[in-house]
């Protein structure tokens, strides 16, 4: 039996996920001390989904009509309640999966822990919270269905807007290394569904100094093929400024939405991003909505 690329690295990342999960209830605990909740109530009879009735629950947002069609409980969401859920995206794509060193993690495995840890500390505040990946969007989860949607797999392109409620908000969390103008389209595409967000790009170290010297091989991971340089040196100003325009560049398309940017370093606490993101999400929507 074949296994596909993209199972393999299912298995490999659902094999990491316990210490990564660790990890994020760690960072969480550290900046839970201190911080302020953004829970908000609010009124909205429009219907917007049912979904299956998980622990924590109230019996009193149970559908019994629909639950009587079949042997699951089933909880009816109004498009209020949907729209007040923060939407967590980690990029999964192969970039995301290098490191410049064994003491460091990968870049895909500090998204995880951030956005595991972003889950944490809102579902602790009693927020809900739900994952951006293949459609349809899946709200309201707890965090075993966090982690089981995390362990599926992330997903490699940038979430589109369809099917979300308006009035969300959005997390993305990825290094971001791809055409400014893809950043732009999806951004604008969901602050236009009324879905406010947060960027947070996440590079190695070594993405940002380009501390090699002499003849190096650099190996696209998507498909970009090889480039030899004889001395990569010589290439270090000229790379500098290229990354700091493509971070200009995304903290542009971040102000014209009305988003928030934020770049962290995988060689850095994750404590600091974490903290960061959770104050820019306690903070209120432009209109006093969130």
């Amino acid at each position: 039996m074949t296994v596909s690329p993209r199972e393999l690295e299912a298995q490999r990342l659902a094999a990491r996920l316990p210490a990564l999960l660790v990890a994020a209830e760690r960072v969480a605990a550290t900046v839970a001390a201190g911080t302020h909740g953004r829970r908000r109530t609010g009124p909205g009879e429009t219907f917007w989904q049912y979904r299956s009735h998980q622990p924590g629950d109230a019996a009193a947002a149970i559908d019994w009509r629909q639950s009587a069609r079949s042997q699951r409980l089933y909880v009816r969401e109004s498009e209020w309640a949907a729209a007040q859920t923060v939407w967590l995206w980690s990029d999964g794509s192969a970039s995301m999966r290098w490191r410049s060193g064994r003491n460091l993690p990968a870049k895909s495995d500090r998204a995880v822990v951030l956005a595991l840890a972003v889950a944490i500390l809102l579902l602790k505040a009693g927020e809900r919270v739900g994952v951006l990946g293949p459609p349809p969007p899946r709200a309201g989860l707890s965090l075993a269905r966090i982690v089981e949607a995390v362990q599926a797999g992330g997903q490699e392109r940038l979430p589109e807007a369809a099917g979300l409620p308006r009035h969300g908000e959005a997390v993305l969390i990825s290094d971001f290394l791809m055409p400014l103008e893809e950043v732009d389209a999806r951004v604008r595409a969901l602050s236009a569904a009324g879905i406010a967000g947060h960027l947070v790009q996440v590079l190695d170290p070594a993405e940002e100094t380009l501390p090699f010297a002499g003849r190096v091989r650099f190996a696209g991971l998507e498909g970009e093929g090889e480039t030899l340089v004889r001395r990569a040196e010589d290439l270090r100003d000229a790379y500098a400024g290229r990354l700091a325009a493509h971070r200009d560049g995304l903290g542009a398309i971040a102000r014209a939405a009305g988003w928030s940017f934020a770049a962290h370093h995988t060689d850095q606490p994750p404590e600091a991003a974490l903290l960061a993101l959770h104050a820019r999400l306690a903070q209120p929507r432009r209109g006093g909505r969130r």
